[in-house]
């Protein structure tokens, strides 16, 4: 309204005018308060003019409403987009009027001026159904046309009613909706950037319950802590049948035979060697030093597939409840936590579970935890507890009872987001990685728009219920074996190249490469002076180049040249 008023200023000032509009509201707009800076904004604007605002219901408002709209004649949003089409596909098109002999004869019939029931016109020597370009029974010109609108920049891969919406407002032809949706399913780049929108693959297979307590341990780490008492990780090793856990402090950079040392001195020497031992695939459990050492000590490794680590998520679950614990008790002095460590021991071990409906102290001495309460003068207990060894046997009955409910009540609750999914050997499949989640020293660029899948790959063995063993290329150095829920079946039979990353790792990650020293400097830590240098990473941009030190450069990249 203001804008009309400013139009035509020349020839409403100094005149009373009258302001018709649909709009009921601003009826009211020189009748009603002024309290908001946008209302006090527009009637400034109007300020000086002598005009009356009256309503009038869009439906009697003809004149205007007619004027707003502008008409478009049948069959022009269809020539701009043939405009954009080659000459080779028009040919085609109407090559299969010729070759369809009922499109034939109704052509004929259009040209000799017969009228027709049905709802074709012949305009422009082009046959068409209700203002849509008609289509002949040419299956090849059909995955054409369908490949055109789907994988065109104006189709983006979209999904089946959308492509179908777009196919049905330029074309017409027979089986449109069974060929659109067959075709889409089919599409390998759809099968590989698109997530899926159905649950989890996969039930929860529960781990067996072991029958003695520390006879089947998993472990696991927590990285990057502030450096407290030059240490910078825990190592954290659970029971899976008790649940006792043992927090112990390492110092970085560490190896497996660090590790196994702090083992041998912290766990060995209190509970013996495990029969089984549960891990990720972290570099140390994969290193060829722990697994001699696993098969001399004839202990069983289970390690967890790539991109599942829900396999060891008991201690996954302990992490987080010690570095809950740690980020409370530090507070705003995080560089102290190595001196909780002790405490925080305690602390898990003599919590009550809900899964054993008891404490793990309890599962593994047979005793309640003493109580730190202050001493009370006067009074005095005398602890004379003596259990037998039926006594320790029925504690452990129902001790796996509770975990037998514990676990049950767990896989029923997980199914609900899972369902059932089975794969045979020889099918195609795609696999779901995640190579750009970096752990080098530089940071990476956006891998955002990378593919969600690569492959495909054939399934060449079924491992248990939910893993299946992939046919991989050969320069692969991942892990071929897969949880179900990474997987997806190719749809199509089309001929295709394999992908995947070339530098892709034994986690599954891809190993950055330092590509050249942009610039140079020296920075002062603890009195020292440390040479720097500006990295420009493989597969990256200028932009995305860091400051490392050179030292450190030159202990993990030995073949890169450093020296100027």
């Amino acid at each position: 309204m203001v804008a009309a008023v400013q139009k035509w200023r020349p020839y409403l000032l100094g005149n009373h005018f009258k302001l018709r509009t649909d709009h009921h509201s601003l009826k009211f707009l020189l009748e009603q308060r002024i309290t908001t800076p946008v209302q006090q904004k527009w009637l400034s604007k109007l300020a000086g003019y002598d005009f009356k605002i009256s309503y009038k219901k869009g439906q009697e408002n003809t004149a205007a409403d007619a004027l707003s709209r502008k008409f478009i004649p049948e069959g022009i949003a269809l020539n701009a987009i043939l405009q954009g089409t080659s000459t080779e596909l028009l040919k085609e098109i109407k090559n299969s009027w010729n070759v369809d002999t009922q499109l034939k004869e109704i052509i004929k019939k259009l040209q000799d001026g017969t009228h027709m029931e049905k709802p074709y016109t012949f305009v422009n020597n082009q046959l068409r159904w209700k203002g849509k370009l008609m289509i002949g029974n040419d299956n090849h010109l059909r995955l054409k046309l369908i490949h055109m609108i789907h994988a065109g920049t104006a189709g983006g891969h979209s999904g089946f009613l959308p492509t179908l919406h777009r196919l049905k407002s330029i074309f017409y032809l027979k089986g449109m909706e069974k060929a659109a949706k067959s075709f889409i399913q089919e599409c390998d780049l759809c099968q590989q950037n698109k997530y899926e929108t159905t649950s989890i693959s996969g039930l929860l297979q529960l781990l067996p319950i072991p029958d003695k307590v520390w006879s089947d341990v998993s472990l696991d780490f927590v990285e990057g802590l502030p450096k407290s008492n030059g240490k910078t990780t825990i190592l954290v090793v659970v029971d899976r049948l008790s649940k006792y856990a043992h927090f112990i402090a390492l110092a970085h950079p560490y190896t497996a035979s660090t590790v196994a040392q702090a083992y041998l001195d912290n766990i060995y020497k209190v509970h013996g060697m495990p029969q089984t031992l549960i891990s990720d695939r972290d570099a140390i459990f994969l290193s060829k030093f722990w697994q001699e050492l696993l098969k001399l000590l004839k202990v069983e490794s289970k390690m967890s597939t790539a991109y599942h680590q829900q396999t060891d998520g008991q201690t996954e679950v302990v992490n987080r409840y010690l570095e809950t614990y740690l980020r409370c008790m530090t507070g705003e002095r995080p560089k102290e936590w190595a001196k909780w460590l002790s405490l925080s021991e305690w602390w898990y071990n003599t919590n009550f579970h809900s899964s054993t409906k008891c404490t793990p102290y309890d599962v593994l001495y047979d005793q309640k935890p003493p109580l730190h309460v202050p001493y009370i003068a006067g009074s005095a207990s005398i602890e004379a507890v003596h259990k037998t060894l039926q006594d320790r046997e029925d504690f452990l009955k129902q001790l796996k009872h509770h975990l037998h409910q514990a676990r049950n009540k767990m896989k029923v609750q997980a199914d609900k987001h899972h369902r059932e999914k089975e794969l045979t050997v020889g099918d195609s499949v795609y696999v779901k990685l995640q190579p750009y989640r970096q752990n080098s020293l530089g940071r990476r660029s956006s891998h955002k728009l990378s593919p969600r899948y690569f492959g495909p790959f054939e399934v060449i063995a079924r491992i248990g219920k939910v893993a299946y063993k992939l046919k991989l290329l050969e320069y692969a150095k991942i892990h071929p074996i897969f949880h179900i829920s990474l997987l997806k079946r190719r749809v199509g039979s089309r001929p295709m190249a394999q992908i995947l990353p070339a530098e892709i790792t034994t986690l599954g990650q891809i190993r950055a490469q330092p590509v050249t020293i942009l610039k140079r400097r020296a920075v002062l830590r603890k009195r020292r002076l440390i040479q720097q240098g500006l990295i420009q990473w493989s597969q990256t941009n200028t932009e995305d180049a860091s400051w490392e030190d050179l030292d450190l450069i030159r202990q993990q990249y030995p073949l890169f040249h450093i020296d100027p």
